[in-house]
């Protein structure tokens, strides 16, 4: 790669971090939103009820009809139709018996429905919290960084959406740093066993009736691996089905939970645990490239563990039920695969490169994604109008815009992955969120940074914090990684979740939430 080329690969990798919208600072137009128009609201509202509901009234007369016959039937005949079936006890025992297979056959060969009974995530303490004045700190006095690029480094982190609380590994917060195996080990087991020990005490499983474990990590994979680290530290059983999940990249999550959820449909009675994570000690990069150089500023420490079960005993208590998942993997084409790719630098630094094609790369996954989960969660009205504008801009040649089915009819909450803050406003503009659905991703980012897979359970524990879980709500989560990957999974509320009775991350400082996080111009 030239030096032209690397320096254009440079800055769209700043601009891919920091920037709000691919031209820069966001536009504020004094126009009405028609979408919030009174009359729009209730026409659209009232045609997506006709639609949506047209087979049951349909169905109304049918009714009228079969109610109005049935109720002319008489004692004498119902008495004759007995004696009919009476005589002819062949016809009587086919049927039966065709009854009873059909029965035993749909309830042998439907999906088990699968629970989330809980999920906790961790959270560290005070003595490794590190601020945008701290992290710079160690960043120069790593002694591996020009004056440039720390000054590069710092433009990131006052337009990355961080606050003032991250956390980073006990390993780089020392003078001089100290990664290490040993350290890694260490970060890894702080943060899945302290998930692990908050989930078990919550739900009251013991370790040994787990029969499932799915763990991942993208960036550190030792041996033993990091699953068979949980499955030592706590005594599961010798035919516990474990699996470790490396380098599946930020979506990794999703695809621990599909699965899991694969797992669970031939297994009856079982519980699985996932524990999502991602470790930083071994992979903060000490290079000057500054397509690298993004991911240090990002990333923070953090993890969850999650328990499913289809037992169907524990549905009274569970939180969630999960409805879909639906997975995009874009692998197959070459930009998308090297888009978010780890190598080496020119001084054989280890890191991870961000294309300056990402951006697109992610739209063209999530416009895959929710391609294919539209049709299972969007109402019949958002899908006939999505048709017909298809129909007409495919067949008729009609010049105009594509309608963008609205997913707010079809979710009350969204936990976006908080990657960035430039994903973060990309999603809000295509996808028409209000600045209330996309509060759980942005303050997230702003408290605990990206923590990579996991940081879609801390959206979901500020949902519950803020107690805006009902019963019936549907929740969905979506998540981009390396690859190029984007996965969905859509949540079900079996019950109202009380923030009085949680305990997650949150509770303790709910209160201080929202706050502003201004919006500011690109990086030139």
């Amino acid at each position: 790669m030239g030096n032209d080329e690397r320096r254009e690969a440079e800055a769209a990798a700043t601009k891919i971090s920091v920037d709000s919208t691919p031209g820069g600072e966001r536009k504020s137009y004094n126009l009405p939103n028609f979408h919030q128009s009174v009359k729009l609201k209730y026409v659209k509202l009232g045609y997506h009820y006709m639609i949506s509901h047209a087979m049951y009234l349909l169905l109304l007369p049918l009714l009228a009809i079969t109610s109005a016959n049935l109720s002319t039937v008489t004692a004498a005949d119902l008495a004759l139709l007995y004696d009919q079936l009476r005589f002819n006890l062949v016809s009587v025992v086919a049927c039966s018996t065709l009854m009873v297979f059909l029965g035993t056959l749909y309830f042998m060969t439907r999906p088990r429905k699968i629970y989330l009974v809980d999920f906790a995530c961790y959270k560290p303490g005070e003595a490794v919290m590190c601020s945008k004045e701290l992290f710079m700190e160690r960043s120069r006095q790593a002694e591996t960084f020009t004056e440039e690029n720390l000054g590069f480094q710092k433009k990131i982190l006052e337009r990355s959406g961080l606050g003032q609380k991250t956390y980073f590994p006990e390993a780089l917060m020392r003078v001089p740093a100290e990664p290490s195996m040993a350290e890694a080990r260490k970060e890894a087991e702080m943060v899945m066993f302290g998930a692990i020990d908050e989930l078990l005490a919550k739900t009251g499983v013991k370790a040994k009736d787990i029969g499932i474990l799915v763990v991942n990590c993208s960036l550190f994979n030792p041996t033993p691996s990091l699953s068979a680290m949980v499955v030592n530290r706590y005594k599961l059983r010798g035919n516990v089905l474990s699996y470790n999940l490396g380098g599946m990249g930020c979506s990794a999550g999703l695809i621990s939970i599909d699965l899991a959820k694969q797992l669970l449909q031939v297994n009856p009675n079982s519980y699985a645990l996932v524990v999502s994570m991602e470790n930083i000690t071994l992979n903060w990069y000490f290079g000057n490239n500054r397509s690298m150089l993004v991911s240090n500023c990002i990333f923070r420490m953090g993890g969850a563990a999650i328990l499913l079960s289809n037992r169907p005993a524990d549905r009274p208590r569970a939180k969630y039920q999960l409805i879909h998942t639906v997975r995009t993997h874009k692998g197959a084409d070459d930009k998308s695969y090297g888009c978010v790719f780890q190598e080496e630098d020119n001084a054989k630094h280890v890191g991870v490169a961000l294309s300056k094609d990402l951006m697109a790369v992610a739209g063209e996954a999530l416009k895959t994604n929710i391609t294919t989960l539209g049709p299972l969660v969007l109402p019949m009205s958002e899908q006939l109008l999505f048709l017909v504008t298809l129909v007409a801009r495919k067949v008729f040649k009609m010049e105009i815009k594509p309608y963008i089915p609205d997913f707010k009819l079809a979710f009350e909450h969204f936990c976006i992955h908080a990657g960035g803050r430039a994903v973060l406003d990309e999603l809000e503009k295509n996808l028409d969120l209000t600045q209330w659905h996309m509060e759980p991703s942005r303050m997230t980012l702003y408290r605990f940074g990206n923590t990579s897979s996991s940081s879609l359970w801390y959206e979901l524990a500020y949902t519950e914090a803020k107690g805006r879980i009902r019963k019936g709500d549907r929740t969905w989560q979506i998540a981009f990684g390396s690859g190029f990957k984007c996965n969905s999974a859509v949540w079900k509320a079996l019950r109202t979740v009380d923030p009085a009775k949680e305990k997650n991350p949150w509770m303790d400082e709910i209160h201080d939430f929202p706050v502003e996080v201004p919006r500011v111009v690109a990086i030139n």
